[in-house]
């Protein structure tokens, strides 16, 4: 390689070099077009060879290409000119700060600044045009209370010892105050475990292919797609409610408002919510609720078309949609006939409701709230670093005995029950044992539910949700199962706390039936009169009882002054019975003098 090819070569990095028009080209032979000799450029100023200096930086920058490649040296070069620029601006920095302390004008520092700036802007530019990679996302890892903090300390107390009351009871929690817990809200999601995006299955039209359960709201999964829902992944697309509708809530069952549901896009924080069905259960207002819980926290309550009507009877429902703290949210088209599976809408499935809400605490209409949301939280899910809490069973801890016990009480039919049952023991469902520890129970008290939505606890109640839709609406019988299979793949799990700690945070209340019978007894009649008898003959003091034998015959009537003389009676009968006694001694002493003789 010549010196001329590599001026050619370098050429090509900036504009291209230009001949005079017509400039003959010598060749050797007869080829015209092949250039024989170095191809120089025009030059205006003295023509004169390279230096040999520059002959050995052009070696040295073809041998760095060759083994670096052109990019990598491009970086670096460019990371050079960056270097040099910085601490060129440094360094014309200082000569400003020099310039102003002494307060001596100076023009060539204000030349130096412009220029400055416009290497700045440029510098600027080209990282710009530049991909970087983004930064690692960062995530909620949780805390640890200060030493020396009391609930650092905090033991439950031992029970009571009045054994005459032996039911479930509330227990002491060692809750932050309001502004401690307000102050350690995670500013970041908590990580999730393996799944980082959850897209849902939308259906038009609806495939009705699964081999058996589902719903028009739920879909019809195939048992092949259950399986894959729980081949946990990155990115997953599965069902989860709402199939019928782009739009969770319209036209897709369990339809609101629009107005309500843009009121449920806007909660990006913290979310309460409830539901009432049926006219089942009157409105409980929670207490203890901080004013910034009252300015920051979503209250809504969900109710059919029936409980509406009760509320602007009874409660003075109005065109605010509001009862209290509650906001009102009226469905239509409910999906399912059975009261208790419509609430596991709201119940289950909140992330999709809610779509930009951080955290959600679901309570049954039934419950009284008594302490502010984010104490609850705070002490549930951040300090325990969890995404999910649910509080266990007061008394039962194994789906089997739940499931026997739902037998017993009647709460669903008992053949659809035993199917479920049966295909979780062929799935591999065991009987609880102290193998599954740290998992403390199998079988929890679903009327609080205290969760963060991210993906993985939104798979988590997709997957119990479509187990609800599957089999019976008795979510207790099928959590179990689902949460095991997420924990053999990802290693998460639920925060399981006691109940008499639930019960400390929700009172509960009669339902309405009862309240109204305790609030208006019914009437209370005075007893009938007492019948009075006519008073018996008046018995002279000489003369013996009569005996009043009413409807009996004068005939067979017995002389009472007979029957005065018992003793004599049982004398004669006495003495007749020793002569009975006293005969059959002497037979026998009769049979034994015969013996004898003979």
């Amino acid at each position: 390689m010549n010196g001329g090819s590599l001026l050619i070569r370098s050429g090509s990095h900036g504009s291209l070099e230009k001949y005079p028009q017509g400039q003959q080209q010598n060749g050797s032979g007869g080829g015209g077009g092949v250039v024989s000799g170095p191809l120089l450029p025009i030059q205006t100023t003295n023509r004169s060879k390279p230096s040999k200096m520059f002959k050995e930086k052009e070696r040295v920058f073809h041998w760095i290409c060759k083994f670096a490649g052109r990019k990598k040296v491009g970086m670096l070069l460019l990371c050079a000119i960056s270097a040099a620029v910085f601490v060129w601006v440094l360094y014309v920095g200082k000569g400003e700060d020099a310039a102003e302390a002494s307060n001596v004008p100076n023009n060539s520092f204000n030349f130096s600044a412009n220029v400055s700036l416009d290497k700045a802007s440029f510098i600027s530019g080209i990282f710009q045009d530049v991909a970087l990679p983004p930064p690692p996302p960062a995530y909620f890892l949780g805390y640890t209370l200060p030493p020396g903090h009391p609930c650092n300390s905090f033991t439950l107390p031992p029970p009571p010892a009045d054994k005459k009351r032996t039911g479930p009871r509330p227990c002491p929690v060692c809750y932050l105050p309001v502004e401690e817990a307000i102050a350690l809200m995670p500013k970041v999601p908590s990580f999730s475990p393996v799944l980082k995006k959850l897209d849902y299955i939308y259906e038009d039209p609806l495939s009705k292919d699964g081999e058996f359960g589902g719903s028009d709201f739920g879909g019809y999964p195939t048992l092949k797609q259950r399986s894959d829902s729980y081949d946990i992944r990155e990115s997953m697309t599965m069902h989860c409610g709402f199939v019928r509708g782009k739009r969770p809530g319209q036209n897709t069952g369990f339809d609101i408002d629009e107005t309500d549901l843009d009121a449920m896009e806007q909660c990006n924080g913290v979310v309460v919510a409830s539901a009432i069905f049926g006219a089942f259960d009157l409105i409980q207002q929670p207490s203890n609720i901080s004013e910034y819980s009252k300015q920051t926290v979503c209250f809504f309550m969900f109710v059919d078309e029936e409980t509406e009507s009760y509320l602007k009877t009874n409660s003075g429902l109005d065109s605010s949609k509001r009862i209290g703290i509650w906001r009102i949210v009226v469905v239509h088209n409910l999906p399912y006939t059975d009261g208790r599976r419509n609430g596991k809408i709201p119940k289950l499935l909140p992330h999709r409701l809610f779509p930009n809400a951080r955290f959600s605490l679901w309570i049954d209409g039934k419950l009284e709230l008594v302490v502010d949301p984010y104490q609850i939280l705070e002490r549930h899910l951040w300090r325990k670093n969890a995404t999910f809490a649910i509080s266990r069973h007061y008394k039962r801890f194994d789906v089997f005995m739940e499931a026997e016990a739902n037998k017993a009480a009647g709460k669903y039919d008992n053949a659809s029950i035993d199917f479920q049952v049966e295909f979780y023991r062929k799935e591999g469902m065991t009987p609880y044992s102290d193998a599954k520890l740290p998992i403390t129970s199998d079988v929890p008290e679903g009327c609080v539910i205290i969760r963060e939505h991210v993906p993985i606890s939104n798979l988590f109640t997709c997957l119990w949700f479509n187990e609800v839709d599957r089999f019976t609406s008795r979510d207790q019988i099928s959590f179990a199962i689902v949460r095991d299979k997420i924990h053999e793949r990802t290693n998460w799990t639920v925060n399981m706390f006691y109940d008499c700690e639930r019960r400390n945070f929700v009172v509960q209340k009669y339902h309405r039936d009862v309240l109204e019978h305790i609030a208006h007894p019914p009437p209370v009649y005075p007893p009938p009169p007492l019948l009075l008898l006519p008073s018996p003959p008046r018995i002279l003091v000489n003369e013996p009882p009569i005996k009043m034998a009413l409807e009996t015959p004068t005939d067979k009537v017995v002389d009472t002054s007979v029957r005065r003389t018992p003793t004599r009676r049982a004398r004669r009968s006495s003495r007749r019975h020793r002569k009975v006694g006293a005969g059959g001694k002497d037979a026998d002493s009769r049979d034994k003098n015969f013996v004898q003789e003979n």
